[in-house]
Order: structure tokens, then C-alpha cells, then sequence
């Protein structure tokens, strides 16, 4: 079984140290994210989880202090279907920290039902998007003041059934779940590459990943015959340990090894869909976005 297993997931390692830099992770109590935090707490950054529940936070943080010696790690409150708390995410950072060198967009609402956040956007393309896109704007500034500094933002195999549907980004005229989900996905790579093009002067790198197939909790709203098929299946998902290792990869890895704007799965370049290649609807996912949140982003 491991033998095939090996075949989908390969094995990937770094000895990079980084000592003296600082990392956001969103969404950093579980999963993936935990895992990521783990792993960069190990190498010796300073690790802050951006959570929403602060119980499930602190007990990460915690766990993640015990197991690696000498871990620096700190949980703060984050909501990203509130804007509010996005901006007293916000403030809170630059209150307490010098410097921010990577900030890994890693939280995420999946295959959800119908809900709406605080501000009243469909909750995946709210939580997923908008409020990942919010949460750069307000901290580039420190991201800047760091450079080289890099910025990841989790996307999914998903994105390559996705399309932005302007006409209905709420999902009022007609919603489903997977479709949603999908659009949000591609709205990460399409965010990602018109990113890139903005800071890239500024000495701040942008990268979307692809994590793979991984069992974490964010399946949880899945549905039969579905559900069915990943426990059929299970022994090839990759574990949230395996499932970090390219979002590790694109925070250690060489500048000059990897290209901002770029899509990374299996710790390696990859291709997206051509809807995520899509410079146009970037540029118009962009000003939308923009325009939604009130905010001025030239």
C-alpha cells in the first residue's frame, strides 16, 4: 500500500533555516495549516495562526510549542467572513509586529450550504476570496517594509471547473455548492497573478498552490456518493502533513527558483486551467473586488 501511495505522493524535504522572519498563517489551528506552522515554527520563524475560534487557536498554538523545541508561535483572532475583524486582524499585527515576511492565505470554507458572511457575500467566495484579498491589502504595507517578502495563497484542483460568474458572484440567481467552491478556487489563481504583477517591483512574490487531494476537515460538508468515494479511496489522500509540503516549498524555495504569479502543485511548477491564465478576468476579478470592499488598490 505505501508502495503505491508513493507513486501519488512524492516525497519532498528542505533544511532551509528562518530564523528571524515572521509568518501569518490563516486558518493555522488545523489541517494543512497547522502543519505548515509546524513546519516553519521548526525551521525557526516566528509563527502567528490567524484563527477564528481563539480556543481551538491557543490549544494549536500550544500543541505545536510542545512538540517543537523552542517553537515561537502566537494564535490571534481572525474572522475572514467579517471585515471588521479583518481590519482588527490588521491592527493588531502592526501593533505588535516589526516585520511580516510571509503571509500564507491558507484558510477556506468547502462545498458549503447557502450562507452569506457578515457583509453579506456568498460565504465561499466571501470567506475564500474577498477576505483573503482584504486581508493582503491591509497588511502589503509590512509585507513591503519586510521584502523580499511572499505571499501564497491555497487554491485547489477545483479551480479548473471554476468560472467567475459576474453576473452572479452571490449566488442569488442560482447556487450550488461545488460550483461556488470552484469559482472561489479560481479566483485564488486569477488574484494570485494579477497580484504578482502589482508587487513584484515592490519585492513581494506571489504564488497560488494546489495542495492535492488531502483528508482534512474542510470535506466535512461533502455528501454521498461522494463521501463514499473519498473512504474508498482514503489510503491515496495525502495526510495534512503531505498536503503543507508545497506551500512549505514555495515559502523556502529560492526566489530565482520559483515565478511570481505562478500556480505550484506537487513541489514543482505547474500548469492551471486557461481560465486561470486569463489576464482579463483577472484584471476585472480584481476591480471588482475592489469595488465590493470599498477599498482603492491601484
Amino acid at each position: 500500500m505505501q508502495a503505491v501511495r508513493s507513486l501519488f505522493i512524492p516525497k519532498w524535504s528542505s533544511d532551509v533555516c528562518l530564523e528571524g522572519k515572521t509568518a501569518i498563517i490563516t486558518g493555522g489551528n488545523t489541517g494543512i495549516g497547522k502543519e505548515t506552522a509546524k513546519d516553519l515554527a521548526g525551521r525557526g520563524a516566528r509563527v502567528i495562526l490567524a484563527c477564528r475560534d481563539m480556543t481551538k487557536g491557543e490549544q494549536a498554538a500550544a500543541d505545536i510549542m510542545r512538540e517543537v523545541t523552542g517553537a515561537k508561535v502566537v494564535a490571534m483572532q481572525l474572522d475572514l467572513a467579517d471585515t471588521k475583524s479583518i481590519c482588527q486582524f490588521a491592527e493588531n499585527i502592526y501593533n505588535t509586529e516589526k516585520a511580516l515576511h510571509y503571509l500564507i492565505n491558507n484558510a477556506g470554507v468547502a462545498i458549503c450550504p447557502y450562507a452569506r458572511t457578515v457583509d453579506g457575500y456568498e460565504m465561499q467566495f466571501g470567506v475564500n476570496h474577498l477576505g483573503h484579498f482584504f486581508l493582503t491589502f491591509l497588511l502589503l504595507d509590512l509585507l513591503k517594509h519586510s521584502a523580499p517578502s511572499r505571499i501564497i495563497n491555497l487554491s485547489s484542483v477545483a479551480h479548473t471547473m471554476g468560472k467567475i460568474q459576474f453576473d452572479d458572484l452571490n449566488g442569488e440567481k442560482d447556487y450550488h455548492p461545488v460550483r461556488a467552491y470552484a469559482q472561489s478556487k479560481l479566483a485564488n489563481v486569477l488574484f494570485t497573478r494579477e497580484l504578482a504583477k502589482r508587487t513584484e517591483v515592490l519585492g513581494v512574490m506571489a504564488y497560488s498552490v494546489d495542495p492535492g487531494m488531502v483528508n482534512t476537515e474542510i470535506t466535512r460538508h461533502i455528501r454521498r456518493p461522494l463521501v463514499d468515494l473519498f473512504k474508498t479511496f482514503s489510503f491515496l489522500l495525502k495526510t495534512p502533513a503531505e498536503g503543507a509540503y508545497t506551500t512549505i516549498y514555495c515559502t523556502v524555495t529560492p526566489e530565482n527558483q520559483l515565478l511570481t504569479g505562478g500556480y505550484y502543485k506537487n513541489c514543482a511548477a505547474a500548469e492551471s486551467t486557461r481560465a486561470g491564465q486569463d489576464d482579463g478576468t483577472a484584471l476585472k476579478l480584481w476591480a471588482v473586488s475592489c469595488h465590493l470592499l470599498n477599498i482603492r488598490w491601484r
